[in-house]
């Protein structure tokens, strides 16, 4: 038997993990926003030091040459800019230990469920990449496709978490009653996730323009980027509706189906909560010049819907793994 305190452990520092990421996913939606990704032209020290200077004074006079010597013109120390990359970059560094250590305290399932150890060890070296392909991030100097792999990465690696976490409470969640929730409802779920990953794509497409006419603009007069959004921002606007019908469909069927304080459906109605919230961000953006807060927290949100929506899923697939099982056992033996 696995210790049940290691269990309960393994699963706290997982759900911190989780919510470190996506942390660390608004952390870098602020410093993609504000223009601050090439605040440290260098990778891992910034400037040279392990600890970003404060002032343009504690560099050498003439930084400006060394950097265009190495590919990077026009760069200008700006300490706002600096220490928000540099914090994103600390932040990114301890989820790299939450993360080892997540893979550590798993080794507990490998005589109940080995598959849970080896995903932690899969998510960790994951998280290695994933650093890594910060730093070609720098040295490409933000180019919007590694930007948005970076990005969309992420993504994964908090839905690898997720399901690591929940498969190790599988049983638990195979108790969840199921009997009374529509077989509509997994497949509303499905769409509704794969509605979600189509949206995220055509995001990233948008946020790869807006960093364009930002910079076209060199991150000023942010009222007028909205005459230069291409096409794909206004299918991108629209399809949220889609979004927010889909989802209002799979609430109703739950919430016809199930009591108010049931698991699934307390899911579903923070859901609904996150894509509103999504909803008023990207209005914001649309209408009041594209504030770099609301761009970090629309990412954000996006991230969180599409991992509450695959949370979802799983609840709903290992409580019909257990009403299967059970329909199994009432059979006649031939």
């Amino acid at each position: 038997m696995t210790d049940p305190q290691a269990i309960l452990r393994f699963r706290r520092l997982g759900k911190l993990t989780i919510i470190a990421v996506y942390f660390v996913i608004l952390v870098g939606g602020i410093v993609r926003a504000s223009g601050a990704g090439m605040g440290c032209p260098d990778w891992p020290t910034c400037f040279g030091q392990w600890i970003p200077p404060t002032e343009e004074s504690q560099l050498p006079t003439n930084y400006h040459e060394i950097y265009a010597q190495r590919g990077y013109q026009n760069t200008q120390f700006n300490p706002v800019k600096t220490w928000i990359e540099y914090t994103n970059r600390l932040v990114g560094v301890s989820i790299g230990f939450l993360i080892f250590l997540t893979a550590w305290s798993s080794r507990i399932f490998l005589k109940s469920d080995k598959s849970i150890f080896y995903l932690s060890l899969f998510v960790f070296f994951l998280v290695g990449f994933q650093g890594w392909l910060g730093a070609a991030v720098v040295a490409s100097n933000l180019q919007p496709f590694i930007i948005t792999l970076h990005m969309l990465l992420a993504l994964l690696i908090v839905a690898m978490l997720i399901y690591i976490i929940a498969k190790s409470q599988r049983s638990t969640l195979r108790q969840i009653k199921s009997q009374y929730i529509p077989r509509q409802a997994h497949h509303l779920i499905k769409i509704a996730m794969g509605l979600t990953l189509i949206q995220i794509i055509m995001g990233t497409q948008v946020r790869e323009a807006v960093d364009f006419i930002a910079n076209e603009h060199k991150y000023i007069d942010r009222e007028f980027w909205r005459d230069s959004f291409p096409l794909i921002f206004y299918i991108h606007r629209s399809f949220s509706a889609v979004i927010l019908f889909t989802n209002l469909w799979l609430f109703w069927k739950i919430f016809k189906a199930l009591d108010k304080n049931h698991l699934i459906l307390r899911c579903n109605q923070c859901l609904i909560v996150l894509i509103g919230l999504e909803i008023l961000a990207g209005i914001s953006l649309d209408r009041l010049g594209v504030p770099p807060i609301s761009q970090a927290i629309h990412l954000l949100l996006a991230n969180l819907i599409f991992g509450l929506q695959f949370f979802i899923y799983i609840c709903l697939k290992y409580a019909t793994e257990e009403k299967l099982n059970g329909e199994k056992q009432v059979l006649p033996s031939r």
